[in-house]
């Protein structure tokens, strides 16, 4: 499965959110949490299309972008591809740093507790 950088993956989450191709411009628009200019986002966007991470279709004068990616194939493959990195493998271990470390809110262990009780 095809990698994305940080940037790219900000850009992605973009075009994922809306579901329907976009141009550059709407993709800036929608990065309101950055101040990326047109020029970086429409590299960022022709790098990932090269990767083969989006699609992109010329009409009239626009070209419009759309994710090739799965997101739920992507993050699965994201989250193996961590788990093995940095827990050799072990999901168990995965969950005991975030249970430690004590971002896991009383809501989030109760909805844990619920998907292994069904």
């Amino acid at each position: 499965m095809t990698n994305l950088s940080a940037a790219e993956l900000e850009v992605m989450q973009v075009l994922w959110r809306t579901g329907e191709p976009m141009k550059i411009q709407d993709v800036c628009d929608a990065l309101t949490d950055s101040d990326w200019k047109y020029n970086t986002v429409g590299t960022l966007l022709l790098r990932m299309a090269e990767k083969g991470a989006v699609a992109s279709e010329k009409r009239g004068k626009a070209i419009y972008y759309s994710p090739l990616l799965d997101r739920e194939e992507y993050k699965a493959a994201q989250t193996k591809s961590f788990v093995r990195r940095l827990y050799d493998g072990s999901a168990r271990e995965l969950a005991v740093s975030l249970f430690k470390s004590g971002d896991m809110t009383q809501d989030d262990i109760d909805e844990i507790r619920k998907m292994f009780n069904l």
